[in-house]
């Protein structure tokens, strides 16, 4: 398999095994105008096995999609084909139109104009709650 270095982009590297196309359409990568390389169940030293994601093109994305999906994740920045920046990404407290409220009886499934927001309730075990109605995502 060849893939080709990116010259000014980004990678998402150190993504959970399994989950590349999850951030690859919460991130709405299918949109872009550029190439964009997932590469699933990569052998990792670190992980045993990981995905990645390579976008060719200097964009930016949303870190709070990357770190509810997977918080262990990484992204590098790429400049003139060299790594110029690392982000670690933390578990973000908050998410804005990331997922949507799945209970029918929620104010935002009658007001569609309204924001879908959920919070972090449980840190350790990663639980999510609408501000609304407190359900949990599906």
């Amino acid at each position: 398999m060849n893939i080709d270095s990116i010259k000014n982009g980004i990678v998402i590297d150190h993504i959970a095994a399994g989950k590349g196309m999850q951030l690859y359409r919460l991130l709405k990568l299918d949109e872009l105008d550029c190439s964009v390389a997932i590469i699933k169940n990569v052998a990792s030293k670190k992980m045993g096995r990981k995905d990645i994601i390579k976008v060719d093109a200097a964009i930016e994305v949303d870190l709070d999609v990357i770190g509810f999906v997977d918080p262990e994740a990484t992204v590098n920045v790429i400049r003139d084909s060299k790594l110029v920046e690392k982000k670690t990404i933390p578990t973000p407290r908050e998410l804005v139109n990331v997922i949507r409220c799945k209970n029918p009886r929620c104010i935002t499934s009658v007001e569609p104009g309204l924001n879908h927001v959920f919070k972090l309730t449980d840190e350790k075990n990663k639980v999510y709650r609408c501000l609304y109605c407190e359900s949990k995502p599906n």
